[in-house]
């Protein structure tokens, strides 16, 4: 097929391969403005199969406390991100 449409093309090969390249972006600019804009709605992408188990564990396995209705959540403790540890 690829044979068939670069000897349907005219004039030398350099304008074969620039009428070849033109071809191509211009099938992937029709398939990105239109075809796929069209077909997303039907793929399930976006479909989650994983439903929501409320928050995860905290490092080390413990469970994460969740807050009363109303209440605020926990505060954290500052991280000491410092090289020797010290304030």
């Amino acid at each position: 097929m690829y044979g068939l449409i670069w000897r349907i093309l005219p004039g030398p090969w350099v304008s074969k391969l620039i009428l070849a390249l033109g071809l191509l972006v211009g099938a992937a600019t029709l398939l990105w403005m239109f075809a796929f804009p069209a077909l997303s709605p039907h793929m399930p992408f976006n479909d989650g199969a994983v439903q929501g188990g409320g928050p995860a564990p905290a490092e080390g396995g413990a469970p994460v406390e969740e807050p009363a209705d109303g209440e605020a959540p926990p505060e954290e403790e500052p991280v000491d991100d410092t090289a020797d540890g010290q304030g």
